[in-house]
C-alpha cells in the first residue's frame, strides 16, 4: 500500500512538472508553422523527401533564407547537384537575391561536385571530408541553419549498404552536435520515402512532397508524416509555389468555433432587404442565390458587390465563367459603374477557369488571394462549375472549408450555383445545408411569356418573407415587385400589368361612381337645408306675425281697461257733489 500510495505522488509529481516539450525553428513558411505548431525542431534534422518537381530543393532554401532575414539565423547550403549561379536564379524566381545574401554573409553556398569515377582508387569511403566543409562553413558565417540538397548524391560513392546507414547516422548525429538545424532533402524511392529508405529512420522530421495528376490537373500535396516530441497535422495540404514563394494551406484544421456577429448588411437592393426583415445580410453569413440560366444570379451579387464598395468596403469577386473585364461590361447595363471600384481599390475581380487548377490548389489561392487583399464580402460565381475538377463529394468539402475560413475572419460570402428546373429545391452540389440565407431564383412563364421570380428558401437568425416575388432587371437596377394573383393563379410580367391595369381601371369606376354618389348626395343636402331654411324663415314669419296680433289684443285690452276705469271715475263724481 504505501508502495502504491509513493507511485501515485510520483506521477502527480510528474504532472505537475509537464515538460514544455522541444524547441522549434519557424520555417517562415505561410502555413508549414502552423500545420507544424511552430517550426521544425531546433538542433535536429529533418528530410523533404519526394519525386521530381515537388518543391524539395525550393522548401529548403526557402527555409534557410527566411531563417537569415527574417529571424536572424545565418544558414549554410551544401548543393551536390546544382551550382551556385543556378541556385541563385532559382530562388530569383521566388524574390530572393541570393548573391546579395552571399555578399552579406548571411548564407554561404558550397556547391560539390560529386562523380563515382573520382573515386574507385579509394579504399572506404566516408564522410570526414564533408564534415571539415560543413564545419567551415557553419564557422564562417556562425550558421545556425544547414541545407543539403539532395543527399542520394552523396551516395553515389558507397557500395556497401552497411557503411551507407552507419555513415548516415554519423552524418545525422554530427549535425546534432553541432547545433544547428538541418533540412536534408531526399528523392522518393519505390515504395520508400527516400531511394535507400534510410533517411526516414534517423531523422527526427519527415515532410513528404507529391506533386500528383488527377484529370490532366497538377496538384501538389504535402504532409508530416513523422515528428518526433511533437504534435501536428496528419493530412495531406495543398501548396503553392509563385512569386511569393511557397504557402501551405492549412485548411483541415479549420472548425466550428468562428465568431458570429448580428450586424446587418445590406444586399443592394432595398426591396430585397424588406424580404429579411428590413436589414440584409448578417456579417459574416454565407449566402447562396441559386438558380436557372439567365434568372440574374450574376445581377444579384454585383449589385452586393457595388453596395458594399458604397459603403466604402473591399470586395473580392472570383468569376469562375467569366472574365473581370466583361461582367464590368455587362453590369453597365444594369447601372453600375464597377470599374469605378476598381480604380478605387475596393473590388477585385479575380477570373480564373475552374479547369486551370485542381480544387484544393483553387482553395489555396483563394486564401492567397484574401489573406493580401482583406476583403469584407467575397464573391464566387458560379461554384457550381467547380464540379468540373472534382466530384460533388470533393467540391463540397472544399466549400466548408472555405465557409468556414471565411466565417472565422467574419466575411460575408455570396455564392451562385446554377440548377436545373427540375432539382430547384436542390443544389447541384448538395451545400444548401452550409448557407445561412438561400435565394432561388427562377423562370416563370405565363401566356408565352417568360418572366423571373424571387423567393427565400430559408434565412437563419432573422424573420423573411415567405412571398414570392417578380423579379425586374432594368438600366435602373434590379428592384422586387409583389406577384398578382389571377382567377387562374399567380401572373407576372404582361398578364400582371394587364390584371392591374383592369384592377385600376375598375377601381377608378368605383371610384367615379362614387364620387357620382357624393355629388348626388351633396346636391340632395343642399337642397334639404334650402327647405329647412324656408321651413325657418316661414316659422319665423308667422312666429312675427302671431307675437304682433298678441301685443295688439294685449294694447287692445289695456285700452279697454282704462276707458272702463276712466267712465267709473266719470260717473261716481256728481254723486258726491249732489250730497254736498
Amino acid at each position: 500500500m504505501r508502495r502504491s500510495r509513493v507511485g501515485q505522488t510520483s506521477r502527480g509529481r510528474a504532472r505537475k512538472r509537464r515538460p514544455s516539450g522541444i524547441s522549434k525553428v519557424p520555417t517562415g513558411i505561410s502555413g508549414l508553422d502552423e500545420i507544424t505548431e511552430g517550426g521544425l525542431p531546433r538542433g535536429r534534422t529533418t528530410l523533404v523527401c519526394g519525386g521530381p518537381g515537388c518543391g524539395k530543393t525550393l522548401l529548403a532554401m526557402e527555409f534557410v533564407i527566411n531563417g537569415a532575414i527574417q529571424f536572424g539565423e545565418p544558414g549554410v547550403v551544401i548543393a551536390f547537384e546544382e551550382t551556385t549561379d543556378e541556385l541563385a536564379a532559382n530562388v530569383a524566381s521566388l524574390g530572393f537575391d541570393l548573391e546579395d545574401l552571399i555578399a552579406r554573409e548571411l548564407i554561404s553556398v558550397d556547391a560539390i561536385a560529386l562523380d563515382r569515377s573520382e573515386h574507385h582508387h579509394v579504399g572506404d569511403f566516408d564522410l570526414g571530408g564533408l564534415f571539415v566543409r560543413i564545419g567551415h562553413a557553419i564557422d564562417s558565417i556562425g550558421a545556425k541553419r544547414v541545407v543539403l540538397d539532395t543527399l542520394e548524391a552523396l551516395f553515389v560513392s558507397f557500395d556497401n549498404e552497411l557503411v551507407l546507414r552507419a555513415e548516415l547516422r554519423r552524418l545525422f548525429r554530427w549535425l546534432k552536435d553541432r547545433g544547428v538545424t538541418a533540412v536534408i532533402t531526399g528523392e522518393q524511392g519505390n515504395g520508400t520515402f527516400t531511394r535507400y529508405g534510410l533517411e526516414e529512420y534517423v531523422s527526427d522530421c519527415v515532410i513528404a512532397l507529391d506533386n500528383r495528376v488527377v484529370d490532366q490537373i497538377s496538384t501538389r500535396r504535402l504532409r508530416i508524416v513523422k515528428y518526433r516530441g511533437s504534435t501536428h497535422g496528419t493530412n495531406e495540404y495543398p501548396f503553392l509555389i509563385d512569386k511569393q514563394g511557397l504557402s501551405v494551406l492549412p485548411v483541415t484544421s479549420l472548425g466550428l468555433d468562428y465568431p458570429v456577429s448580428t450586424e446587418r448588411v445590406p444586399t443592394g437592393v432595398t426591396a430585397l432587404d424588406g424580404l429579411l426583415s428590413g436589414g440584409g445580410y448578417f456579417r459574416g453569413s454565407s449566402v447562396l442565390v441559386s438558380g436557372t440560366a439567365g434568372t440574374g444570379k450574376s445581377s444579384l451579387a454585383a449589385m452586393f458587390a457595388d453596395a458594399s464598395c458604397r459603403r466604402g468596403e473591399r470586395v473580392l469577386y472570383f468569376a469562375l465563367e467569366e472574365p473581370g473585364a466583361q461582367i464590368v461590361r455587362n453590369m453597365s447595363s444594369i447601372g453600375l459603374d464597377l470599374a469605378k471600384w476598381q480604380a478605387k481599390k475596393r473590388l477585385v475581380i479575380r477570373a480564373e477557369r475552374p479547369t486551370v487548377y485542381g480544387l484544393e490548389m483553387h482553395l489555396l489561392r483563394m486564401h492567397q488571394a484574401i489573406e493580401a487583399f482583406a476583403p469584407h464580402a467575397v464573391i464566387v460565381d458560379p461554384v457550381s462549375s467547380l464540379v468540373t475538377s472534382g466530384d460533388r463529394r470533393e467540391v463540397k468539402s472544399m466549400l466548408v472549408r472555405l465557409f468556414d475560413y471565411l466565417k472565422g475572419k467574419q466575411i460575408t460570402t455570396l455564392v451562385t450555383s446554377l440548377t436545373s428546373s427540375e432539382g430547384l429545391e436542390e443544389t447541384t452540389l448538395g451545400i444548401s445545408s452550409l448557407i445561412d440565407s438561400w435565394f432561388q431564383v427562377r423562370d416563370i412563364e405565363i401566356a408565352g411569356e417568360r418572366t423571373r421570380g424571387l423567393s427565400l428558401v430559408k434565412s437563419r437568425g432573422m424573420g423573411h418573407s415567405n412571398q414570392i416575388r417578380e423579379f425586374l432587371i432594368s438600366s435602373s437596377g434590379i428592384d422586387l415587385v409583389p406577384v398578382a394573383v389571377g382567377p387562374s393563379g399567380v401572373l407576372t410580367g404582361s398578364a400582371r400589368i394587364n390584371l392591374e391595369s383592369e384592377r385600376l381601371a375598375s377601381t377608378l369606376a368605383m371610384e367615379l361612381e362614387l364620387d357620382r354618389r357624393e355629388r348626388h348626395l351633396e346636391r340632395k343636402r343642399k337642397v334639404l337645408a334650402a327647405q329647412v331654411e324656408a321651413l325657418h324663415a316661414a316659422h319665423a314669419a308667422e312666429e312675427e306675425d302671431t307675437r304682433a296680433g298678441i301685443r295688439e289684443a294685449h294694447e287692445r285690452a289695456q285700452r279697454l281697461s282704462e276707458g272702463s276705469a276712466l267712465a267709473s271715475q266719470l260717473r261716481s263724481a256728481p254723486r258726491k257733489k249732489a250730497e254736498t
